[in-house]
């Protein structure tokens, strides 16, 4: 059986990452969450060959590159432990959502169900991240990634009927309630 993939998507400082975590725990044996940006650091940790080739992109704030990060996605959605993941923080560029794409359609071991956009404004988003204690130039960096990439993601998941646009800027447990009442929908 194939494994259930809803991505969650947004601004560095949106909050996708807590809001899948809240979720998976409110969901606990059912639901698997990672984060593509602590998949990425656990192999930078390990000393992994991936996490070798990463950690120079991630200590200057780059992306790493697609290949890598879809190659370590792949495979920690079909080691999950459950049949439903939600995975936060990809795509993150038009070239990532392209090779997965692509993956997709030439693998049937995993389903995209949805991907949820965490929208809030720069604003929010900086304020957010400036307040975790993260690096102002590593969020300007990330920043301009995302907005680069933002439209062309959101319009290739639009044509596909699977795109959900949630408002980040309502209080947490309001964000984790509608991202939960669509999944449960979803599913």
């Amino acid at each position: 059986m194939p494994k259930k993939l809803i991505l969650l998507i947004g601004a560095p400082g949106s909050g996708k990452t807590t809001d899948a975590k809240l979720i998976a725990e409110k969901h606990e044996g059912s639901f698997t969450s990672y984060s593509t940006g602590d998949l990425i650091r656990k192999e930078v940790e390990n000393e992994t060959a991936i996490g070798k080739i990463a950690k120079d992109f991630v200590a200057k704030g780059d992306l790493v590159p697609t290949a890598i990060v879809v190659e370590m996605i792949v495979a920690a959605v079909k080691a999950a432990p459950t049949e439903i993941v939600l995975l936060d923080g990809f795509p993150g560029k038009e070239k990532q959502m392209q090779h997965f794409c692509d993956f997709l359609f030439s693998n049937n071991g995993i389903k995209l169900i949805s991907v949820i956009e965490v929208r809030v404004n720069e604003e929010v988003a900086k304020e957010r991240w400036l307040a975790s204690g993260k690096d102002e130039d590593i969020f300007q960096h990330e920043m301009s990634a995302y907005t680069e990439a933002i439209s062309v993601i959101e319009k290739h998941y639009e044509d596909k009927n699977v795109l959900k646009i949630i408002d980040g800027e309502k209080d947490l447990e309001a964000v984790v309630a509608e991202i939960d009442t669509f999944l449960v929908s979803k599913l």
